[in-house]
């Protein structure tokens, strides 16, 4: 896959009076946000909030003594995954294995995918790519017999003797994938030693769907599946089960991902451990779920301050129909909605440019609801009233689901000059 990306009228966003433009020559126009070089809406990323968070990240591993291999779904972006990488990510996390193809194609000669294969297309697919990736090692999570006998079935069909690198996924009742009990899990366990398509790499766990946002409960939630896990590990490393010289041990979703840290740091008397954190959203973090989860990982670390939003979509407004509604020119194929309504948290005046010309919004404005393309934000018609031509910076909550309505965005400084711009490959 070619490092650079033509932008042109088929992107969302660039303005379709100007050339086409490659990604790495997007700098060179001397654009400006401000000046209204893009059609809105449009996808930003703040430079300097994405660079401080993928350094805050990667200090945060390594002063825990952990690797990091960051969850590429949430992002797509091959830019991203350069980024990170450079920034001395581990390696990369998937969900599937068109994502793992953009990932090696980036860089990344480790990956997890965070999911069990099952289908012939999928596991046909990653056979394609460790050929044609022969430095890259590649994990997937396995979580029952059943899924085990597929795998076998696929290379008696395929007369293909690959043995798969596997990490055995520990789940939580009534949630997502992953063995229910330990007895459940050290069976596959066995079964996955004596079996010649598979190589037990080790033990997986996503604690995610257990934060509640409130640390007492968070903590002995988490604290139990690490318990769990580490009992699991210890009977497998008691009866020699693993395919490897080294175990990985993986966790660690965007919301309570200091938690895991004692999972990743368990040891077995057999052979090293590589404990390996798989967190995606830091990299742009966002204004509200994340931001609530990240203020109790603040005050367990002790932290004053952390990750920054970098994502925001910037809107117009289009309408001032009645008092106290405003509409702007973004809306559910541009935003994401899933966990709460996108948030104004900057506005600049029609005309004004320049980093003096962003103030923050007055607390009365609010989007109360969307339609496909356009977004409902009240006011106070007492207070200060948008009007039309107004920008208005809308910030997210949960990355992914605005990643995945752009095929591009904009990096911009803090004046808001366009400096570059990255690709999403969803």
């Amino acid at each position: 896959m070619a490092h650079d990306f033509v932008l042109n009228a088929d992107c969302k966003g660039f303005p379709l009076s100007a050339e086409p433009c490659a990604v790495s020559q997007l700098g060179a126009r001397s654009w400006n946000l401000l000046d209204d070089a893009l059609a809105y809406p449009v996808a930003v990323l703040r430079r300097t909030a994405l660079t401080h968070n993928l350094a805050w990240m990667q200090d945060f591993v390594q002063r825990k003594g952990v690797a990091l291999a960051p969850h590429g779904k949430t992002t797509m972006s091959p830019e991203l995954f350069r980024m990170q990488l450079q920034a001395g990510a581990w390696g990369l996390t998937f969900a599937n294995v068109h994502q793992l193809r953009v990932g090696l194609a980036a860089g990344a000669e480790r990956a997890i995918i965070a999911n069990q294969l099952v289908s012939d297309a999928d596991l046909d697919g990653l056979d394609l790519l460790l050929r044609q990736f022969p430095k890259a090692r590649v994990w997937f999570l396995v979580d029952s017999l059943a899924q085990l006998q597929a795998l076998v079935d696929w290379g008696i069909r395929r007369g293909n003797a690959r043995c798969w690198d596997v990490l055995l996924e520990l789940g939580i009742a009534a949630y997502r994938t992953g063995c229910r009990t330990h007895d459940q899990a050290l069976a596959l366990a066995q079964a996955i030693a004596a079996s010649p398509v598979v190589s037990l790499g080790g033990v997986e766990c996503y604690e995610g769907g257990l934060g509640r946002c409130d640390s007492a409960h968070d903590i002995e939630a988490v604290s139990a599946l690490v318990r769990s896990v580490h009992t699991l590990v210890q009977s497998i490393d008691a009866q020699n089960l693993w395919g490897n010289d080294q175990v990985l041990l993986s966790a660690g979703g965007s919301a309570v991902f200091d938690l895991v840290i004692p999972m990743l740091k368990l040891q077995v008397k057999s052979r090293p451990v590589q404990g390996v954190l798989r967190s995606g959203c830091y990299v742009t973090h966002d204004h509200w779920n994340y931001a609530r989860y990240l203020k109790l990982v603040e005050a367990r670390e002790g932290l004053s301050a952390s990750l920054l939003p970098a994502l925001e979509v910037w809107a117009q407004v289009q309408s001032v129909p009645e008092a106290g509604l405003a509409i702007l020119t973004a809306g559910r194929r541009d935003v994401s909605f899933d966990q709460c309504m996108p948030m104004p948290v900057r506005w600049a005046a029609r005309g004004q440019s320049g980093q003096h010309a962003v103030q923050s919004t007055p607390e009365s404005w609010q989007v109360k609801a969307l339609s496909d393309q356009h977004a409902h934000m009240v006011f106070d018609a007492e207070g200060l009233w948008p009007k039309v031509g107004d920008r208005v910076a809308l910030g997210i909550s949960h990355p992914c689901t605005t990643f995945d309505k752009w095929r591009w965005m904009a990096i911009i400084e803090d004046d808001g000059r366009i400096s570059g711009a990255i690709s999403t490959h969803f």
